[in-house]
């Protein structure tokens, strides 16, 4: 796994790889005394301190189950050529292979339908430059060799990519547009969430009104930081979690199986070709449904 670290201020490395992946310290810290963590290509210590721009490379030791293809699993594709891949991730669809989850998975699907997929990220993660929460669906690009995979990573480092989403939230926001700021850190009760927590990592997100329902707001919401279940936890700080969600808000609503938040657009540079390229995604029918149930009962 290769990251470009992008600390707002000077972190231990160890912390630093607690917070961007799902390891826990202590075991980034073995595998940082193991020799499997590089610092700019040099064997480090878990308190070296990280500065943007630095090049981590983790190598995790791999289970004995690889990804394998599940021709099974459709891909909605977007777009194709030989250095990447855009598609259009369904909600309940988780991005990889994990524990108790090893043949479900959109990179499963990946391996059938796609002819390359770049290995830096191991076995497990081939092709992944970015993750959609499982049950968050849209756009989605995929590395298919190496170097565009080396290009992607750097500019989602460089926080040079536009990420858009669209969310039905509960209740009404408090302006028509604003912007949220409020580090995110693991939450301490429970690390497999996240909170905004002080001595967090700066995340900022600005959201912009689409239209004003019954009970709920259709809104943009367009990140300028990376964190983890971002959009969801600012939602939730602000009074105004993402309907349906199961783990930052009530719940499902009017049958939903997950939050009601679509990455609906994303801008990058082409790896190979320098060009900017803007893909978006068609809303899934289960938000257009939402979205047709709250308009009628506000008499539209």
């Amino acid at each position: 796994m290769k990251l470009f670290a992008e600390p707002d201020d000077k972190m231990r490395l160890d912390v630093y790889l607690s917070d961007e992946t799902e390891y826990t310290r202590s075991y980034i810290k073995q595998l940082i005394d193991g020799g499997r963590v590089l610092l700019n290509g040099e064997k480090p210590k878990a308190g070296a301190i990280v500065k943007t721009g630095d090049e981590i490379d983790i190598d995790p030791p791999e289970p004995f189950v690889a990804a394998r293809p599940a021709p099974e699993i459709p891909v909605d594709m977007i777009y194709e050529d030989g250095d990447i891949a855009v598609i259009n991730k369904p909600q309940g669809l988780t991005v990889h292979p994990a524990p108790g989850n090893y043949d479900n998975t959109l990179v499963n699907a990946l391996l059938a339908h796609l002819d390359s997929l770049s290995a830096i990220n191991g076995a497990l993660r081939p092709g992944i430059v970015h993750r959609l929460d499982k049950n968050t669906s849209g756009v989605m690009v995929v590395a298919k060799n190496d170097k565009a995979h080396l290009s992607l990573s750097r500019q989602i480092a460089d926080r040079t990519v536009t990420k858009k989403y669209v969310a039905i939230v509960d209740g009404h926001l408090p302006s028509e547009e604003g912007r949220i700021d409020a580090p995110i850190g693991r939450n301490p009760r429970d690390r497999k969430l996240m909170a905004v927590v002080t001595g967090g990592r700066r995340a900022v997100t600005d959201y912009k009104l689409i239209e004003r329902l019954k009970g709920h707001d259709y809104a943009e919401f367009r990140i300028l930081t990376g964190r983890t279940h971002q959009i969801r936890v600012h939602a939730k700080y602000i009074g105004h979690p993402v309907t349906g969600d199961e783990q930052y808000g009530r719940g499902s609503f009017l049958g939903t199986k997950g939050q009601l938040l679509h990455a609906r657009s994303l801008t990058f540079v082409h790896p190979t070709t320098g060009e900017e390229m803007t893909f978006t995604a068609p809303l899934p029918e289960t938000f257009e449904k939402v979205l047709r149930a709250l308009r009628d009962k506000d008499g539209n």
